[in-house]
């Protein structure tokens, strides 16, 4: 075949042709977001992460027009870290965004762990998330324990209730005595008094401390248990009522979010705000479904006598002083902003850590 200038140009014409029609897809940017956990795609979490906030973001910017699209290269399941590095990973950069377990950064971020130094108050998860998507965006004291931490806060993270997880049963304060619990972080505080002795850890850590003899159960919630199977060596559930807490955040590295197009933190931001109320929703039917599912796996399920918790719950000291007189006046205006948002929701807490501040 003899190609003459004219075919040969008229085949470039029809090329550029092309080549216009397909501009706005070669306009199309991609951006790479590393999204990471200390945590499995089981956990509570992770799975706000995952199902929530990627599909959430990925879904407002389709409908947006599609200008951007984003790269999740994931990196769950501890395999960037582990759980006493959640802040230093996201605020360092490891991860542009992560699951930021405040529970464990009690020196570093401690005005987010109101909800450990205040126990017995709800155990409303659903209603616990409200408030604290609330109360971050409107107390200033709060906002900035994320943002000196080179921090963006999306969404916020809860458990459902405490309880006791042991491998033997508890019917009263006593069966405690002499026993050592894994309480993660601050939670150590709510053993004060029964005579058993915290242990800090964590879900990824409950299974091989009690089976190792290291511990002999765990304060924790049903939705966490389940996945770790931690039931397996732990068949005995007292149901104590603890309440709900909040756990931490979803983040993003600060630096990193305020490279991205105006459009791409929009659509991060709002999908953070649908992260919440999904993650909540969830808990409630992954907690209820655990409950199910272990006690059909063997685990025994007794409530502590109301006399025994109201035993534990008066005799506890004043465990959120301590923290008021580290914290200052900050620690205050939390504490107070926390207690009016429950009361003004019809919470009545079992003890009112707020009283004559």
């Amino acid at each position: 075949m003899t190609f003459t200038k004219r075919t040969i140009l008229g085949a470039l014409a029809a090329g550029m042709g092309y080549a216009a029609l397909s501009l706005p897809v070669q306009a199309q940017q991609r951006i790479t977001i590393n999204i990471a956990s200390s945590h499995p795609t089981a956990n509570i979490w992770v799975w706000a992460m995952k199902n929530a906030l990627q599909t959430e973001v990925d879904r407002i910017l389709k409908e947006g027009g599609g200008k951007f699209v984003v790269n999740w290269r994931e990196a769950y399941g501890g395999t960037l870290y582990k759980f006493t590095d959640t802040r230093a990973a996201v605020a360092d950069g490891i991860a542009d965004i992560g699951m930021v377990g405040t529970v464990w950064e009690g020196a570093a971020m401690p005005l987010q762990n109101v909800t450990y130094f205040a126990p017995f108050a709800t155990d409303n998860h659903e209603l616990l998330i409200e408030v604290f998507d609330k109360l971050t965006a409107e107390v200033p004291e709060l906002a900035k324990g994320w943002d000196s931490q080179n921090m963006v806060y999306l969404s916020s993270l809860i458990t459902d209730s405490y309880d006791i997880y042991a491998n033997f049963p508890v019917t009263k304060l006593e069966d405690l005595q002499n026993r050592r619990i894994n309480a993660p972080g601050t939670s150590a505080n709510w053993l004060t008094g029964t005579g058993s002795t915290p242990v800090d850890g964590a879900l990824t850590t409950y299974y091989t401390n009690i089976q190792t003899g290291v511990t002999q159960g765990a304060l924790s919630f049903a939705s966490g248990i389940q996945p770790t199977r931690v039931y397996e060596v732990a068949p005995n559930l007292t149901k104590v009522g603890i309440g709900a807490m909040y756990f931490g955040g979803i983040a993003a590295n600060k630096a990193f979010f305020n490279k991205l197009p105006k459009e791409v933190q929009d659509a991060i931001k709002t999908a953070g705000k649908t992260t919440s109320k999904k993650h909540g929703e969830y808990v409630t039917q992954r907690s209820t479904a655990a409950l199910t599912e272990m006690k059909a796996a063997g685990l025994k399920v007794a409530e502590l006598p109301e006399a025994e918790k109201a035993k534990w719950v008066k005799n506890l000291p004043n465990i959120v002083d301590p923290w008021i007189k580290a914290n200052g006046e900050p620690a205050k205006k939390v504490l107070k902003a926390y207690f009016a948002e429950l009361r003004a929701r019809g919470v009545k807490p079992l003890r009112n850590w707020d009283e004559g501040l």
